[in-house]
């Protein structure tokens, strides 16, 4: 055995997973692709993945790293706009958290998980997979070319979008959601301090079609995340390349566009398409996926990250149980509570493409005040909170809502 436990990925489900399973004493190996800091989006995180991060033991390190602070978040449409304060939600727990620069973030949680011994290997492309219940095998290429064999008495698939285990496997399946396009770029966003509450991400809807909507999320040192994300017929009737594309589709945003007209570039426009994803199954012969490997839905409620912690905390519960002879289960265990939590978030996602949830966020009922609570619990991350209405029968609360609004 090279390890008891192999990772694919170096994202934070990897190493939130590498550093709890550390701490249940096991050998852990994590493979990445990449090397270190690299570019990645999902850049606004949610209060409730401060509790994970916690219970791994990489907290303090994301604390004292000086990142941009977080309370909430603000949707804007046309002259409409709704703030959320997420300390003000009906769940315990945190109600603050971060705006990262993921290349700092995602190296910072590697640091830790390896300060606490897990060994990371980039630049370590995997090629193949020989799924087995006690000896799983991959095929791993570094970039000479060079390929061995790595066996280990479990693997976890954190490769995110690479999605490695379930292209091997032939594990993948059509997502429900029509297929985007996300277009985004760094920029130094020169905004004045007393025009924009940096504590908050903007959520803007397009005022000429609201299936448009974009993201502002600012971080550290003056520098902000900025996004547009449409059905790809939708952004490519706005010009040749994805920079004008990009500019024509800010131009449009309102407040935003303003916000940003004396902002200049830090990093080009990228863009991803087709990002939503899911898998017929989340555990198989000696491997389990996690996070975005398994299923991503879409960027609207930031929910990809707490979703990959939340998934990593289940699972390394679950590896250690088995690697220390138990027999756990991991549909009842993992697949079915996770699924919980993203069925929350798929109905918010729904609601707000068809229009229901934007009717809710920017035309409140007369004394929002215990509905907006609930709600915005859900926005800050507490999917998994069955004490809360909105988690237990979100697609029913939400229509009924609806109902109520001016």
């Amino acid at each position: 055995m090279d390890a008891d436990v192999v990772i694919i990925g170096a994202g934070p489900s990897g190493s939130v997973a590498a550093a709890m399973l550390v701490d249940a004493g096991l050998d852990v190996e994590v493979l990445e692709r990449a090397h270190f800091p690299r570019f990645s989006i999902g850049e606004s995180l949610l209060p409730q993945a401060m509790e994970w991060l916690e219970e791994a033991g990489l907290l303090q390190d994301v604390i004292e790293a000086g990142f941009q602070h977080k309370n909430g978040a603000t949707f804007r449409y046309g002259d409409k706009e709704q703030s959320f304060d997420f300390r003000k939600k009906s769940a315990e727990g945190w109600g603050t958290t971060y705006q990262v620069r993921r290349d700092r973030f995602d190296a910072l949680l590697a640091q830790g998980a390896e300060r606490k011994g897990a060994r990371f290997r980039f630049g370590q492309t995997v090629v193949d997979m020989r799924p087995d219940p006690a000896a799983p095998t991959l095929r791993v290429r570094d970039e000479a070319g060079e390929e061995r064999s790595v066996t280990a008495r479990f693997v976890l698939d954190a490769s995110g979008f690479g999605r490695v285990l379930a292209r091997l496997l032939d594990l993948e399946r059509p997502s429900t959601f029509p297929g985007r396009v996300s277009l985004f770029k760094h920029v130094r966003d020169r905004i004045r301090a007393d025009s924009f509450d940096r504590n908050k991400i903007l959520i803007s809807v397009n005022p000429h079609n609201a299936q448009i909507w974009y993201w502002l999320i600012p971080l550290a040192d003056g520098i902000s995340s900025v996004g547009v994300v449409g059905r790809p017929e939708e952004i490519a009737a706005n010009g040749e390349t994805p920079e004008e594309q990009f500019a024509a589709l800010v131009a449009q945003s309102g407040r935003m566009s303003h916000l940003l007209e004396q902002a200049e570039p830090v990093r080009e426009v990228q863009g991803i398409s087709g990002y939503s994803c899911s898998v017929c199954r989340l555990a198989g012969d000696g491997y389990a996926l996690l996070g975005n490997a398994g299923e991503f839905l879409d960027p609207v409620f930031s929910s990809g990250v707490t979703i990959a912690l939340k998934s990593a905390n289940l699972a390394s519960k679950l590896v250690a149980r088995q690697l220390a002879g138990d027999t756990p289960d991991w549909d009842r265990e993992v697949a079915e509570p996770l699924g919980r939590g993203v069925d929350t978030f798929r109905a918010y996602v729904n609601g707000w493409y068809d229009g229901s949830l934007q009717r809710v966020i920017f035309n409140p009922p007369a004394d929002p005040n215990t509905i907006k609570s609930m709600i915005t619990s859900v926005l800050a991350g507490y999917a998994w909170d069955e004490a809360n209405p909105f988690v237990q029968k979100p697609e029913k609360y939400l229509k009924l809502v609806e109902g109520l609004c001016s």
